[in-house]
């Protein structure tokens, strides 16, 4: 016998939105729409070991792109460097430019909404650089998320994600 869910588990789902188009992991491996912000993970054009954390700020545009280890990155100096143009590009990708558009308050007419629209509209403000302070939590989610890669592929229960609702369970 099926149960209904109960409308706080309806609500405490987390509700996974497939990719606007399917994105390839090598450049900007984490990407994500939070805390006010555009901001994830983007590999290095010049070093494998190196890894640059790149944000941009809803409304202000303020950008910020560091290393993983909090050196700043040598291209950010009054505009948006190459890593965080490549998040924005992935971030279209992923998502869809209507959805980036809207969450980071960018005012672009629709046919000029793509990755290039986006990034003029923003960089057209003459944006100010903004505090690295949020890096730390990118590179930490991002690594979380890395670990889920080292597991056997299963369809049993996670102890990790135990506090995840179960869908449809049977009472």
């Amino acid at each position: 016998m099926r149960c209904a869910l109960s409308v706080w588990e309806r609500s405490s789902t987390v509700r996974v939105v497939p990719s606007a188009r399917p994105r390839k992991l090598a450049k900007v491996p984490f990407v994500e729409l939070a805390d006010g912000r555009l901001q994830g993970v983007v590999s290095s054009g010049s070093d494998i070991g190196r890894v640059y954390v790149s944000s941009v700020e809803a409304g202000t545009y303020a950008f910020s792109c560091s290393t993983n280890n909090n050196r700043p990155c040598g291209g950010a100096r009054g505009t948006f460097c190459n890593h965080i143009r490549a998040l924005i590009g992935e971030a279209v990708l992923q998502y869809g430019a209507e959805r980036v558009a809207r969450y980071l308050k960018v005012d672009v007419p629709g046919e000029q909404a793509d990755t290039q629209g986006l990034t003029s509209a923003m960089t057209s403000t003459r944006p100010a650089q903004g505090d690295r302070s949020a890096a730390a939590q990118v590179f930490s989610r991002f690594l979380r998320h890395l670990a889920y890669l080292e597991f056997t592929p299963t369809t049993a229960p996670m102890p990790e994600m135990h506090w995840f609702p179960t869908t449809g369970a049977v009472a």
